[in-house]
């Protein structure tokens, strides 16, 4: 094997892993895939893949291989990971890492593994983490940029969660975005009118990605018709308050370089903490992810329980917006959302209000327990200072409603988001029930229909919620909106 300093070529890997379903119980890879490309014409070297069969079979539950597929019996025979270390090393060791999520999932797994069997791991020469540098970069116009809404964004087919299929679509993607982005620098006039591209971007500094002075200056000084302006009509619905679509804004000016890119990152050492880890879970609470990390079959691991929330620890930060800025919540730094299990349905699915192309814009009431409020209050807290320091007037609404009189208990409301596939209107949630023996299926609906909704989640259900927390400033109402990821609906 030569030098780190001779290994010039990119390694995208990918691993499939176990979905812990007790306490204390960690991943345990399945499988791992790398490609090796060079960087300068973007092609695939060489290829490797291995299933990889874990020190305990029975960790292998009915949830993992729901996640990618491989079943017991499919690894039952295949090599331990000591016996494919080797080759995994020397793969890795000394080359620039990529993936979508490696830093808070694939790197982690790959260095528990190697810690196991009481062997140094390998070391990278820089890591480029497609999750974060396109959310960055390409902004969130495919939607939650996961993989395979990017595969979809883009036309490549549906994603398969193997590793080897996984890493070979990530740099489709990549090459994809990259051409996008260099043509609308190119030919911004062309481009910038029917693009989600700006011409007045608003740019953050890549170091601290906070605004400059100027910048905040302007931001407080703009008038309150002016912000509103900047914010697209949606029927003049209070609750219609948000767009679905939260969309970050590229500069104009700021081209696109593949070489400068990749040169960038070789300098971005692999730094990742405690709080950067994904979050074992157990089965009962279902596996998902965040919006900004949601690869992996961590699933919804980077969601909090609120008893595992530090409120002192929550802190509220403007993001580049398409068209400005927004509010964004943060925990320990890393984007902000929550899971609760067995919230009970107060009010049934309410379809009153109207999205901007005039279907129902969905939501339910739960009852929302003590431990919830307080992280949520912690959250309205410093959501709304920022706002009102930001030059804001508008009116706060509070996200607990405590107003429901005898029944003296506080309710939230979720919101089951719509999106567009194609011609066809889908829910945005993931919507599965649980049954009594703790499996969880997914439904899969033909069509929008809220009625189908209405018959699932009545008065009285018991639902595991998955959100996120999205800051809103529209028509002089202000608050946060708690978006449903993914919900599961216990069978009664």
């Amino acid at each position: 094997m030569g030098s780190s300093e001779d290994r010039s070529e990119i390694v995208f890997f990918d691993v499939e892993t176990t979905i812990p379903f007790r306490g204390g119980q960690g991943f345990a890879i399945l499988e791992f895939g790398a490609i090796l490309v060079c960087p300068r014409k973007l092609v695939e070297l060489e290829s490797y893949s291995t299933l990889v069969k874990p020190a305990d079979l029975s960790s292998v539950s009915a949830a993992s291989t729901r996640c990618n597929g491989i079943t017991r019996d499919a690894v039952a025979s295949a090599p331990t990971f000591s016996e494919v270390a080797d080759k995994i090393f020397n793969l890795l060791h000394g080359r620039i890492w990529a993936g979508h999520n490696i830093v808070k999932f694939d790197c982690a797994r790959i260095r528990e593994a190697f810690a196991e069997i009481n062997r140094p791991a390998p070391d990278s020469k820089g890591t480029i983490d497609s999750l974060t540098l396109l959310t960055q970069r390409f902004g969130r116009r495919a939607g939650d940029m996961k993989m395979a809404s990017l595969a979809t964004y883009f036309g490549l087919g549906q994603q398969t969660h193997r590793s080897l299929d996984d890493v070979r679509m990530n740099l489709e993607v990549l090459k994809y975005c990259a051409t996008v982005l260099f043509l609308e620098s190119s030919l911004p006039d062309i481009f910038t009118a029917n693009s989600w591209v700006s011409p007045n971007a608003t740019t953050r500094s890549r170091g601290n990605g906070k605004a400059s002075p100027q910048e905040r200056k302007k931001n407080v000084s703009t008038p309150s018709r002016d912000r509103e302006q900047r914010l697209l009509p949606l029927n003049g619905n209070v609750e219609a308050e948000v767009q679905d679509n939260f969309e970050f804004n590229i500069s104009q000016s700021d081209h696109f370089n593949m070489s400068q890119l990749i040169d960038q990152m070789k300098v971005e050492n692999l730094q990742v903490g405690d709080n950067m880890e994904a979050r074992p879970v157990t089965e009962s609470s279902g596996i998902s992810s965040t919006p900004m990390a949601t690869e992996g079959c961590s699933g919804y691991a980077c969601f909090l329980a609120p008893e595992e929330v530090s409120v002192p620890s929550i802190r509220a930060s403007y993001v580049p917006f398409y068209r400005g800025q927004r509010i964004q919540l943060l925990h320990k730094d890393v984007l902000f959302q929550l899971c609760c299990t067995g919230l009970r349905v107060r009010f049934g699915v309410s379809s009153k209000f109207l999205d901007q192309a005039g279907r129902p814009r969905l939501s339910i009431v739960v009852d929302a327990p003590s431990s919830l409020c307080q992280v949520l209050d912690g959250c309205d807290h410093v959501s709304q200072k920022l706002n009102v320091d930001s030059g804001s007037s508008s009116e706060w609404r509070p996200i607990v409603n405590r107003k429901h009189g005898f029944l003296n208990s506080p309710t939230i409301r979720l919101n089951i988001p719509t999106v567009i596939n194609g011609d066809i209107a889908i829910y945005g949630t993931e919507i599965y029930q649980k049954e009594a023996s703790d499996n969880a299926q997914r439904l899969v609906f033909s069509r929008f229909d809220p009625a189908e909704l209405d018959s699932l989640l009545l008065p009285g259900a018991l639902v595991d919620a998955y959100f996120s927390l999205d800051v809103y400033d529209y028509q002089q109402y202000a608050g946060i909106r708690l978006v449903a990821k993914k919900l599961i609906v216990h069978s009664r």
